[in-house]
């Protein structure tokens, strides 16, 4: 898709030679020659009785020429080698430009992790980057996963579930499982989605557990497509231009499904622990493994010692956060603090914050992450207030922002998310930052900043 717009000059540029091989095809010499009059008088022209001589003449008449063509003349017999030749460079170009056409619609972003881990979060912060606010389909399925806003468009892969909740139930498979997922559906639609098309995609009502009517979702300029398996489907993979991945240690997942299913939800803790323990094979065969192929991954570690025992009380523990950023890719540049490829660990200086944040640090480096070069960021403790994200925000580099101050802005604009004290807020915000990169750069188009 990167290529898109490289397609098109290349189609123009064919055209322009199918066009100069057509004027230069018909260059065989041709003369004009008296007409005979024969020719004359089969062509009705009124003939003129010869004068005797001597006999003036006050009004000579015009001599009419006809075209001749000569006898074979060299390289005249190629005429038809250069319109054989104009047609093909046509032909490929008129390819070229429909391939580009086609090609060049929507950008496609993957975003991969387990229930309870944020991603709704992270679908707002994004969103609020490009403007507008995201909502279901007007006059549609009031149980509808999907949000739309003025360039996004957000899918749950929820809705390609080919099992319901009672289907899972009789095949004893959880909603992790391959089996679960009509990957088929999936693949087909993001293509179609990609390519400018509209689709009737299916719904998945989390109430009801079942399978509801199909609603109709048109092409936009940035698809997301969020869940459990954006990137398990090599097909579907492949449509992807850039790739997340939120990884959540289990310790951190506990303490925030707990603090969510208990607290909110009413819940006991054999219930959570139940939920949990249910899901986790599936999740480290089938869900897991995807984050060795994302670009970007935001990994959420805990700053408490871990144990066998789920801890209740760990939900407003200090957390430490990196992002994990693929070196390498022509689409987005990693973020650093100070000095790219340094190893930097830094305490800002209390003096510069509005607020004191004790035990708060940051760091970045570079590491192999399974085998590929990656350059690291990370952010440990909490912010005392936002308004000091103006400061940290200024100590990096290659953040993607269109100017001083974006990244806090941003953040005091959506204060009241989940994490905006820490590095999953920050790190999110600077990651959806990163798909505006991504998709300024795959379209060749600048984008405004939305203030």
């Amino acid at each position: 898709m990167a290529l898109a717009h490289g397609g098109v000059r290349l189609g123009l540029g064919l055209a322009a030679v199918g066009c100069l091989l057509i004027l230069s095809a018909d260059q065989s010499p041709q003369y004009y020659a008296p007409a005979a009059p024969s020719v004359l008088q089969s062509a009705g022209v009124a003939m003129v009785p010869a004068v005797p001589p001597g006999v003036p003449m006050y009004g000579s008449a015009s001599v009419i020429n006809v075209p001749v063509s000569g006898g074979p003349q060299a390289g005249a017999g190629s005429s038809n080698a250069y319109y054989a030749l104009a047609f093909c460079a046509a032909a490929v170009a008129s390819y070229k430009i429909s391939l580009a056409a086609v090609e060049g619609n929507t950008v496609v972003i993957g975003l991969a992790a387990d229930s309870g881990c944020g991603k709704s979060t992270f679908m707002r912060r994004m969103t609020s980057i490009f403007g507008g606010e995201p909502k279901a389909p007007e006059g549609g399925n009031p149980e509808s996963n999907t949000l739309l806003s003025d360039k996004t468009t957000v899918l749950c892969l929820d809705d390609f579930h080919c099992l319901d909740r009672f289907g899972r139930k009789e095949k004893n498979v959880t909603a992790l499982a391959p089996e679960a997922q009509n990957f088929d559906l999936m693949y087909q639609q993001v293509k179609d989605l990609k390519e400018g098309k509209a689709v009737d995609k299916p719904i998945y009502n989390h109430v009801s557990g079942l399978l509801d009517p199909p609603e109709k979702i048109e092409s936009p300029e940035i698809l997301i497509i969020e869940g459990l398996h954006p990137f398990y489907d090599k097909r579907v993979q492949d449509l992807l231009d850039f790739k997340i991945y939120l990884d959540i240690s289990d310790e951190v997942k506990f303490a925030w499904k707990i603090q969510r299913d208990m607290k909110e939800r009413g819940w006991t803790l054999d219930e959570v622990k139940a939920s949990i323990e249910g899901r986790k094979a599936d999740f480290n065969a089938y869900v897991d493994p995807q984050k060795k192929d994302a670009d970007c991954i935001i990994e959420v570690l805990p700053t408490w010692e871990p144990s066998d025992e789920i801890n209740v009380d760990a939900g407003e523990k200090p957390l430490r956060v990196r992002l994990i950023q693929k070196v390498g890719s022509k689409l987005f540049d990693p973020a650093y603090f100070f000095d790219i490829g340094s190893t930097v660990n830094w305490v800002p200086d209390g003096s510069k914050l509005t607020a004191a944040s004790p035990g708060l640090k940051f760091a970045s480096y570079s590491e192999k992450y399974f085998g590929q070069d990656v350059s690291v960021v990370e952010m440990e403790g909490d912010l005392s207030k936002l308004d000091d994200v103006s400061y940290i925000e200024s100590q990096m580099s290659d953040a993607a922002t269109k100017y001083d101050g974006e990244i806090s802005a941003q953040m005091l604009k959506n204060a009241q998310f989940p994490g905006s004290m820490n590095g999953t807020g920050l790190f999110q915000t600077l990651v959806g930052l990163k798909i505006r990169e991504v998709y300024e750069r795959v379209t060749e188009t600048e984008m405004a900043p939305i203030k």
